[in-house]
Formats: structure tokens, C-alpha cells, sequence
């Protein structure tokens, strides 16, 4: 009897010996135990509490959350009007004081948004003259005369030399009260700039002013001039043959000049 709890107790200590050493020696040639080895230290004989007995769960690392794409200023813009036709249109369908205080303040702030726009707008082109459309165009009283005055001059010299390449289709008719009132105007213009005018009569009826007349027999349409007001004024090019037409109606002397100056001397786009 006392054999066999001899032999136990040496079993025991020699289990008890062998479980760290082969734990050691499983860590130290860097051999991990095995799912039996596991049970039988950490389960079965409850031999103590080894480092890969209670190995701690991985956390769960969360999703990065997704990153929205930053708004570009065209989508910013939209979802603004978006919003204040929104607000607008609560306001009109429930006309409640918190819809319509909520539309009155996004409101505001757009038109602060839009002040501040126009602030910075106008500092620009102050301090960049190539942004400055008033140095081509000027808006102000006193510059705006002294580019009239020079316009004039410019526009002047170039109806005398228009006169040598075009020449001026009128069209009048006799029961034509504006005729009477426009053809002495054409007729002062003509003179001082020596342009040379072809008057019609589309009725066949006379003219006080311009007596060397033709009846009209065609002219219009084989310009091609559908349009049978009166008085009319076309400019005929000799030497492209290209019919341009000024005006109809009633024009005060500068508006005829001007619009001849523009139509054969000027681009267009260029002064405005």
C-alpha cells in the first residue's frame, strides 16, 4: 500500500516537473502547442495558468467610416438654390412665422454672400486694368465725353472716305409722313459727307427733297429686302456688291451716322 502512494506521489512529481519543461521547451524552439496539449494543461489536468491558456480575443476593429467626396463650388451653389426654393416655397404654401422668419434669414444670407461678391468683383477690376472694360468704355460723365468727342472725329473722317466705295439706297414712299421728316436728315448727312444717294419711290409718288428719284421696279427684292417699311436706308457696297441694311423709320442725324460708322467700320463685339 505505501508502495503504490510512493509511486503516485512520484508520478505526480514528475508530471508536475515535466509540464513546465515541455512548456519552456515548446517556447523556447518556438514550436506552439497543439489544441490537445492545450486541453490537457489547461483543461484536463489544471496544472496552472500558462500564458497561452487565457489568450486574450482579438478586438474587432471597426470599419473606417467612408470618406464623403468633398462638394464642388458648382454642387455647393445648387444645393443653395436648391434650399432657398425650398424655404421660399414653404414660406408661400404655409405662410407660418417659422417658415417664413427661416426663409428671410437664408435669404439674407445670400444676399450678404452676393454683397460681398460684388465688393470683391470691384476691387479686382480696380486694381487689374485688364479687367477694366470702362478704360475701352467709359461710364463716367467725364470720360464718357471725351470718348464721344473722339468717337465723333474718328466716325466723321470715315464717312468722307465712305463715300468712295459705298453709296446709299433710299427707299420713300409719297403717302409716307416719316419720309417727309426723315429725307431732309438723310439728305443734310449725304451732303456734308459726300455720300451719294439713290432715292426710290415705292409708290411711284415724287420726293421735295430728293428730285432725281427712280420708281421702284424690283430694287427691294433683288436685294432682298422683304420688308416694305419706309422710309428705309441701305448702304450698297461697289466693291464686294454686298447690300447692308441701316435702319427703317424716322433716325436723328447722329443715329445715322453712327450706325453707317458702326456697320462698316467697327467689329462686332467690339464696343460693348
Amino acid at each position: 500500500m505505501c508502495g503504490r502512494v510512493a509511486g503516485a506521489i512520484f508520478l505526480m512529481l514528475a508530471s508536475l516537473m515535466a509540464g513546465p519543461s515541455a512548456a519552456i521547451a515548446g517556447q523556447s524552439d518556438g514550436v506552439a502547442p497543439t489544441d490537445s496539449d492545450d486541453r490537457f494543461y489547461c483543461q484536463e489536468r489544471k496544472l496552472g495558468t500558462w500564458f497561452y491558456c487565457s489568450m486574450p480575443k482579438p478586438k474587432d476593429r471597426p470599419d473606417a467610416p467612408a470618406v464623403a467626396p468633398t462638394p464642388t463650388a458648382a454642387e455647393r451653389m445648387e444645393r443653395i438654390t436648391t434650399e432657398l426654393r425650398e424655404l421660399k416655397a414653404r414660406a408661400i404654401l404655409e405662410p407660418s412665422q417659422e417658415n417664413i422668419t427661416a426663409y428671410v434669414r437664408f435669404q439674407r444670407a445670400q444676399l450678404d454672400r452676393s454683397s460681398m461678391f460684388a465688393d470683391m468683383w470691384q476691387r479686382a477690376v480696380w486694381q487689374d486694368p485688364s479687367l477694366d472694360y470702362t478704360l475701352q468704355r467709359p461710364v463716367n460723365t467725364l470720360g464718357k465725353r471725351e470718348w464721344l468727342d473722339d468717337r465723333k472725329v474718328d466716325r466723321d473722317r470715315a464717312l468722307v472716305r465712305l463715300s468712295q466705295r459705298y453709296g446709299l439706297f433710299y427707299f420713300f414712299a409719297q403717302s409716307c409722313g416719316a419720309c417727309e421728316i426723315f429725307s431732309p436728315i438723310l439728305k443734310s448727312v449725304a451732303d456734308s459727307h459726300n455720300l451719294s444717294v439713290m432715292a426710290v419711290s415705292t409708290d411711284g409718288g415724287p420726293s421735295p427733297v430728293f428730285r432725281n428719284y427712280v420708281v421702284d421696279s424690283g430694287q427691294r427684292e433683288r436685294m432682298g429686302l422683304t420688308d416694305k417699311v419706309t422710309p428705309a436706308v441701305v448702304l450698297f457696297d461697289t466693291k464686294t456688291r454686298r447690300v447692308i441694311p441701316v435702319g427703317y423709320g424716322v433716325m436723328a442725324a447722329d443715329e445715322l451716322m453712327d450706325r453707317i460708322f458702326t456697320l462698316t467700320e467697327t467689329q462686332p463685339g467690339r464696343d460693348f
